[in-house]
């Protein structure tokens, strides 16, 4: 996906593990199927996952969650992972990585939600479990900063995207966006709740949330992006209403959905299917809404 990825396999795993967590080093390793795009996941035995950064702008991701997912836990009302150890780097790999507890659960599916209402609401819990959360000293929200700093990027995207898609609506929806009322007061946001981050269980329910490398203090209608990204559009207004989101704040949550879907759907239309499907979908249901 990346020109400067670290090549990573089950058998650089198995040596890590070994060398530097012994008490595990029998324990079975097998590739987790993701589409995720900074970190490799990996199965360690039965309850434990290993995460490894694919590029050097993951490394202090690993070093954020580690630091701060084991004060999250207590305060959300849902699983999320938490860091058992930290590893070094070692047999040719670079950086640091980690190792987490597994939790059980699907990768949500947009189009495929059996219980979006029942979702939607859950989801909610979480996020307003999680603006209130009073840890200080937290870092600036990877996505949380002010909304024109993705201005720029976003209209390469729409560029680069000319011909496939409707990108004069895609233009004025992200431009009444910009318009919007600025947050505030930054809060507490995941910033990423992307499908692929949302684990659920057999009934559909919300099980996990997981990967917070781009958590930190910004914007709450960073964590609107569900809304677009996984909930179908009867669903879109329980998710509002359980938030308490005024217009300004729906109008900026539905711009920063927009905006990622444009980046990530010409980048990775070609190396990550699962991240370009959801962009598309994403596009797609903005385009319509706004409309």
């Amino acid at each position: 996906m990346h020109a400067d990825e670290a090549p990573i396999d089950e058998q650089l795993v198995l040596r890590l593990v070994a060398a530097q967590f012994p008490q595990w080093s029998g324990l079975g390793v097998s590739e987790v199927p993701s589409s995720g795009t900074v970190n490799a996941m990996y199965r360690l035995g039965e309850s434990l996952t290993v995460r490894l950064p694919r590029i050097a702008g993951g490394v202090s991701d690993i070093e954020k969650e580690f630091e701060w997912l084991p004060r999250f836990a207590p305060l959300v009302p849902v699983r999320i992972p938490v860091p058992v150890g930290l590893g070094e780097p070692g047999d040719g790999y670079p950086w640091p990585w980690s190792v987490q507890e597994w939790i059980d659960g699907d990768i949500a599916v947009a189009g495929a939600v059996v219980e979006p209402g029942g979702l939607a609401e859950e989801l909610a819990g979480f996020v307003r479990a999680f603006r209130v959360v009073e840890l200080p000293g937290g870092p600036a929200a990877y996505r949380g900063g002010a909304l024109g700093s993705q201005d720029e990027e976003t209209r390469k995207a729409l560029d680069q995207l000319e011909g496939s898609i409707d990108t004069a609506t895609a233009l004025a929806a992200w431009e009444s966006a910009l318009a919007a009322t600025p947050a505030a007061a930054p809060c507490w946001v995941h910033g990423d709740l992307m499908p692929s981050n949302l684990l659920l269980d057999e009934g559909g329910r919300l099980a996990a949330v997981i990967d917070f490398a781009t958590a930190g203090v910004g914007d709450p209608a960073c964590d609107l992006i569900p809304a677009w990204n996984l909930l179908p559009a009867s669903a879109r207004l329980v998710y509002r209403e359980a938030l308490g989101v005024d217009d300004d704040a729906w109008n900026r949550g539905r711009g920063r959905a927009l905006s990622m879907a444009l980046i990530q759907l010409p980048y990775y239309r070609h190396t990550n299917p699962g991240i370009a499907a959801n962009a598309q979908h994403v596009i797609d249901e903005v385009l319509a809404d706004f409309s």
